[in-house]
């Protein structure tokens, strides 16, 4: 998404210069309803914000909307300020989903305990080591991480007539995840629906001196960047 905003910013903005900064990467195939990035440009972009906004959507893909645009000081830092991030992950189980589905729900043809997934979830939250969470660190990565909330609950966010029936919604919100994290956890709490893991082992694998080995990455595509809340 980055390289289409730059490519259109580009055109639009003809010689000026200018460079963009964004809140936080996703990976391939993981959707944003809610994402944000600063700009940074040495002169006025056009006579006014509002016009600038209408030219910026009307030459960017389709895919991409910019739905409100605001004026910062030059000490505010997109990435160092305060914020809340909230992200979602949809799936489903049992009978493979309709094709259209694909791109923004996971679906697992096992079944799954929904009811011990939702106790599993609800232990991520408060702040943990999540060493064992993370996809290449490196030595300056720090693995504890406050979790807001964590939860598994009935899918009411998104709705298409080729959904099926019942699926479900993963929620966790936080100010930062490290790489692959929520992906991991997911993965896990999949593990634990197939009865794979257990709560207590989910538990011990939160400790910086446990070596269980989370490796199950769950899907890209049922992972959706839903909103940032600055403070």
């Amino acid at each position: 998404m980055e390289g289409l905003i730059k490519k259109t910013l580009k055109f639009i903005l003809q010689e000026r210069k200018f460079k963009i900064l964004g809140s936080s990467r996703t990976d391939a195939m993981v959707s944003a309803n809610l994402a944000a990035f600063e700009l940074f440009i040495d002169e006025d972009p056009l006579t006014n914000l509002e016009e600038f906004l209408a030219l910026f959507n009307l030459n960017l893909p389709a895919d991409i909307k910019v739905l409100e645009i605001e004026e910062v000081d030059a000490k505010f830092n997109i990435i160092q300020h305060p914020k809340q991030k909230e992200y979602c992950y949809l799936f489903s189980y049992g009978e493979k989903n309709h094709p259209f589905c694909a791109p923004l729900m996971a679906n697992f043809q096992h079944e799954l305990d929904i009811e011990l997934m939702k106790e599993g979830a609800k232990i991520f939250e408060g702040t943990h080591n999540f060493k064992n969470y993370c996809a290449a660190p490196t030595e300056k990565t720090k693995f504890e991480r406050e979790v807001v909330a964590s939860e598994i609950s009935i899918n009411n966010m998104l709705t298409a007539n080729f959904f099926p029936e019942t699926s479900y919604v993963f929620t966790i919100k936080g100010a930062g995840f490290l790489r692959y994290q929520i992906r991991l956890m997911m993965g896990t709490l999949i593990q634990l629906g197939k009865g794979e893991l257990t709560l207590q082992q989910i538990e011990e694998s939160l400790s910086p001196e446990n070596d269980i080995v989370i490796n199950y990455i769950a899907p890209a595509s049922g992972l959706i960047l839903n909103k940032i809340e600055f403070e």
